[in-house]
């Protein structure tokens, strides 16, 4: 047994790497889906809207470690063979989608009746409808959600470690158990995580008061 020195602390920062790199895939990847699922909810087609709605309530009213479970050990059950890193991309990027669809739902839902009518009175199509008018103004609106949810989906990349993946949480504890000094090692990855994680709370805040003096 040693001192926690510059090997271990390097180690910790090789799993923020993955933490990163597992959130801002999950975010974009699930940022996509999620906008179409947000679009889906919102469909004039009932079915579309039923079936958006259900993708939603599955992921949401389920656990993400269960998510995980299935998707890793489910697939493999079914002798698909997929690593921790594909299993826990796919798993964070539905987890987002479904998050994400939902809170831009909202906000979609939420700008006035009269844009629409706007719209259809001028013979603004669909697709320019959605892209020139609702959009822009439902996605700034929901900045400060989404930024508020990224930070969530960063903290919640822990969980990965449960299939494996080698994220800055189970950096840490494979650390604490070389060294056995769990309280040094943990303090030191929670440090971390707040850093990573203020500078977003810092800024969805003032994201929050500034729409909130737009209005």
């Amino acid at each position: 047994m040693h001192d926690f020195g510059i090997p271990e602390m390097f180690f910790l920062l090789q799993g923020l790497k993955w933490t990163v790199l597992l959130t801002a895939i999950s975010f974009v990847g699930g940022g996509i889906i999620g906008l179409a699922i947000a679009l889906a909810r919102v469909s004039r087609v009932a079915i579309i809207r039923r079936a958006a709605a259900t993708y939603i309530a599955l992921f949401q009213g389920t656990p993400l470690l269960m998510q995980l479970f299935v998707i890793y050990y489910g697939l493999a059950l079914m002798q698909f063979s997929i690593d921790a890193w594909l299993a826990v991309s796919i798993a964070y990027t539905a987890h987002a989608s479904a998050f994400l669809g939902d809170i831009w739902r909202g906000t979609i839902q939420s700008l006035p009746a009269g844009q629409t009518e706007a719209s259809n009175a001028l013979a603004i199509g669909y697709v320019s409808r959605m892209r020139d008018v609702i959009l822009p103004q439902a996605l700034k609106i929901s900045l400060p959600a989404t930024i508020g949810f990224a930070v969530q989906l960063t903290k919640g990349t822990s969980l990965a470690a449960i299939v494996g993946f080698v994220e800055l949480a189970r950096a840490g504890q494979i650390v604490s158990n070389l060294l056995l000094q769990p309280l040094l090692v943990y303090g030191i990855v929670g440090v971390i995580y707040f850093f990573v994680c203020w500078p977003m709370s810092i800024f969805g805040s003032a994201m929050e008061k500034k729409m909130s003096l737009g209005r």
